[in-house]
């Protein structure tokens, strides 16, 4: 039998195992990431590759000519002022045209950044907009802001740290190898010799840093979200004397946030920058030393001084490079950790593309025009969040056109779960959910917004006009924003603000009390003209007098639009066609209200007498 400490050595090493394979898969998505953003910028990296190129040539001829003045003029003293100068004037010309064209190279580069990481960004905004609301369910909204915003902006870094320094430094460490090939193969063995170490150096830098890195960026993300969790819900936190607890949480996490910093900068401390130096001094020496061996007892000849000015020289910049390299692994890694976090945030699947190829078309325009049949019709469905615990069970229900149906029942009796798969939020795979006689899914996302309006339970209100909040960057003319304002018994208290439509109504609508801005909601849904309405709820959280104003633009809508209000408050659905009880996912009761009302100990009697003892 095994010991425990061979079971945790084995746990250990599947562990590791498991985190080199995903450290390698950040590696690959981080740089299909970047290709892909770089897609439509290619020709510039070709043309920033090739001018640094030349760079890089230009800088290895320098010590060239260093080389033939020491050989050719200063040992042997042949002062040939007018050569001298020449190649005195090439030395400083060949210095400045590749410190130029690097400079050219670097702006070229970081505009290429910049183009991408607003694409990218654009991109990440555009797939979050298009996600299923399940994948709400589950993400945390500092997280995502984060992603969306630090995230993307991380792999500018990405792009500075691969595209110039590491391409420009390679490009020099490759140019001076072969001078030195050039000028003395078994000098330029010594320095190659000693490149295993660099490699060494980097591996060792990548293992001990990069759990660190991926830890401290999740940290950041949960300080991110914490944050925005607690200023969302500043007057419940305070309201419960929690600033403490909540400081003691956001302090854990950030004291561990800290933590992993530390390990990072002594990663970093420990073996990129002295760790290299440690190296120039070992190659000089060894190429001092050998020098001095093959000289042995007697001087060096002229070419011997200008080789070992030119190796000295070379040195430096083989050095240099490898100190640049290594020094941008720091950045290098929080970069790839933050592109894999943005390559994670795309690879979640997009909400599904509504209509099939060629029968969408007919079947949204089947879909917009006035059937015979009833404008929703359900058919045996059921519907699980989690397999194995349904919340809807065989639900039938047909709801004519112009029709107002009411759905109600206790909390958890899948009203809100039956709202969201009628918005498609969800798909429904078992059952089916017509509209005029056409599946759901056969019907396009721009004819199904543009029939089916919402009116949620918590009205969203952005920090614009009134005439914004309704038209919602639809472009609508202002006679039909007006016209869906009267509509919703809003225009009156709109008109009366100070600047009328075009006031602004501050963040989240603070100027604006509830009942408004339930009203401004209401105007919104029907702005777009829809064939069916669902209001979630709409009525739970305003005043018997807001409530009785929504009541009044329902009647108004009866007969023209098809209206599915899910209620708590039941007088809001009173006077419904129908009303629809649910208990624990079944339709318990259906009917009027006068007829629930005349079942002895029905479900819905005993509701709305619970709500009339509470008023």
């Amino acid at each position: 039998m095994q010991s425990d400490s061979q079971y945790k050595q084995e746990e250990t090493q599947e562990e590791k195992q498991e985190e080199r394979q995903q450290q390698k898969a950040q590696m690959r998505r981080a740089f299909g990431l970047l290709r892909r953003a770089a897609e439509p910028d290619r020709r510039h990296l070709y043309w920033a590759v090739l001018w640094l190129v030349c760079a890089a040539g230009l800088e290895v001829i320098g010590p060239l000519l260093g080389k033939r003045l020491i050989d050719e003029h200063l040992l042997p003293r042949a002062l040939d002022w007018q050569a001298m100068a020449l190649l005195l004037g090439g030395v400083v010309l060949t210095g400045c045209a590749s410190t130029w064209l690097r400079y050219l190279q670097l702006v070229r580069l970081s505009g290429l950044a910049m183009r991408s990481v607003q694409r990218l960004r654009e991109q990440v905004y555009g797939h979050v907009l298009r996600l299923p609301m399940a994948f709400f369910d589950r993400a945390i909204t500092g997280q995502l802001v984060s992603r969306v915003t630090n995230d993307t902006e991380a792999v500018k870094g990405l792009y500075i740290q691969v595209l110039f320094v590491i391409l420009d430094s390679t490009i020099v460490l490759v140019g001076t190898i072969a001078a030195m090939a050039w000028l003395d193969w078994r000098l330029m063995l010594i320095v190659v010799a000693l490149m295993p170490c660099v490699l060494l150096i980097v591996w060792l830098y990548q293992r001990l840093s990069a759990p660190a890195v991926t830890r401290a960026r999740q940290l950041r993300s949960d300080i991110n979200a914490q944050m925005a969790e607690s200023i969302g819900g500043m007057t419940v936190l305070q309201a419960n004397n929690a600033e403490g607890r909540f400081g003691e949480r956001f302090g854990r996490t950030n004291a561990e946030h800290y933590t992993q910093r530390v390990a990072e900068i002594r990663a970093n401390a420990w073996l990129l920058r002295p760790a290299l130096d440690m190296l120039n001094v070992v190659l000089l020496a060894a190429v001092i030393w050998f020098f001095g061996q093959r000289g042995g007892s007697g001087m060096m000849n002229a070419a011997e001084v200008g080789v070992l000015y030119a190796f000295i020289n070379y040195i430096a910049r083989v050095i240099e490079p490898l100190i640049q390299i290594t020094m941008q692994f720091s950045q290098l890694q929080q970069s790839v950790v933050a592109s894999a976090r943005v390559a994670g945030l795309l690879d979640e699947a997009n909400t599904l593309e509504h209509g099939k190829p060629g029968a969408a078309k007919a079947a949204a325009n089947e879909a917009r025009t006035p059937a015979s049949g009833p404008a929703v019709s359900i058919r045996h469905l059921d519907f699980a969040y989690n397999e194995g615990q349904r919340v809807l069970h065989d639900l039938t229900l047909d709801i004519p056109h112009g029709a107002f149906f009411g759905i109600v029942g206790h909390t958890g009796s899948g009203k809100s779960t039956l709202l969201s798969l009628l918005l498609r939020y969800y798909p429904a795979r078992h059952g089916s959910i017509l509209m005029n006689g056409v599946p759901l899914d056969d019907i396009d996302n721009e004819h199904f917004r543009a029939d089916v309006g919402l009116v949620p339970q918590d009205p969203f209100l952005l920090a614009a006009s009134a005439h914004e909040n309704i038209d919602m960057g639809r472009g609508l003319p202002r006679s039909r924003i007006e016209e869906a304002a009267r509509a919703a018994h809003a225009h009156e208290f709109i008109a009366a603000l100070e600047e009328g439509y075009d006031t602004l109504l501050g963040e989240g609508g603070s100027r604006l009390s509830s009942g408004q801005k339930q009203l401004i909601a209401i105007a919104r849904a029907l702005a777009g003209e829809p064939r069916i309405l669902l209001l979630d709820e709409a009525t739970s959280r305003i005043d018997s007098q807001t409530e009785q104003i929504v009541q009044q633009a329902m009647n108004e809508l009866r007969g023209r639009v098809t209206i599915i209000a899910i209620a708590h408050r039941l007088s809001t659905i009173r006077d419904a066609d129908r009303i629809v009880v649910l208990n624990h996912g079944r339709i318990e009761e259906t009917g009027s209200h006068e007829a629930l009302m005349q079942i002895d100990g029905g479900l819905y009697q005993r509701l709305y007498l619970l709500q009339q003892l509470a008023a």
